[in-house]
């Protein structure tokens, strides 16, 4: 076994100023978009809305789904699993799925073009009642942009997760929350994924009041 002393061999001795800098310097950016993001009454109403479209479909036996690229799709995956599992405290299992499966998103891509990869898995597993959250940093994917498209086809209602304006994506969905001052992608997905966990928090204290209890 390493010992904690050799470990610390292999440490650098001093972090340098610059690298400190950059560092708070992130810091200071992550905050400064948060608070860009508090300072408008709206966003938080939106986020409130977030909650009621998601509590009003599991209460009505509708279900949640989600979807996104890349880091987004990570941020759909996180959160269908806090549904499916456990977020503060012991409950119920909710449903919620992420379109992220490797086979069937390979699949649909092979035989109809990535643009439908959503779009598909929306047609198969989509229902009236349910509610599909697409996350974008620009506003601009293509697939989410169809998958969108053929929920509001179906009569399911659509959140889509912004930033960067919005894209064509804002005025598409029913409900989008844009975030504010971002320009970079992580920036953006650090706000969506306090969106998703806020949400499920609202929803949770609503449904499941006693995990809440002081």
């Amino acid at each position: 076994m390493t010992s904690s002393t050799d470990l610390s061999a292999h440490m650098p001795a001093d972090v340098p100023s610059g690298s400190l800098a950059a560092i708070r310097a992130s810091f200071q950016t992550a905050r400064a978009t948060l608070d860009a993001f508090l300072g408008d009454e709206s966003n938080l109403e939106a986020v409130g809305q977030f909650a009621a479209l998601c509590e009003g479909a599991l209460t009505s036996g509708g279900k949640l789904m989600a979807c996104g690229n890349g880091g987004s799709m990570c941020d759909a995956m996180h959160f269908a699993e806090e549904w499916t599992g456990r977020f503060r405290g012991n409950r119920s299992a909710l449903p919620a799925i992420a379109f992220s499966d490797p086979s069937q998103l390979t699949c649909i891509a092979n035989d109809f073009g990535y643009d439908q990869v959503f779009a598909r898995s929306v047609e198969a597993y989509g229902r009236p009642g349910d509610v599909l959250v697409c996350m974008s940093t620009s506003g601009g994917s293509p697939n989410a942009i169809l998958a969108v498209q053929k929920a509001k086809e179906m009569g399911i209602k659509t959140v889509a997760l912004l930033g960067k304006g919005g894209g064509q994506m804002k005025d598409l969905a029913d409900l989008s929350i844009v975030v504010p001052h971002a320009t970079t992608s992580d920036r953006i997905q650090e706000i969506h994924i306090k969106v998703l966990h806020i949400a499920i928090e609202a929803v949770e204290r609503s449904l499941f009041p006693d995990n809440y209890a002081s």
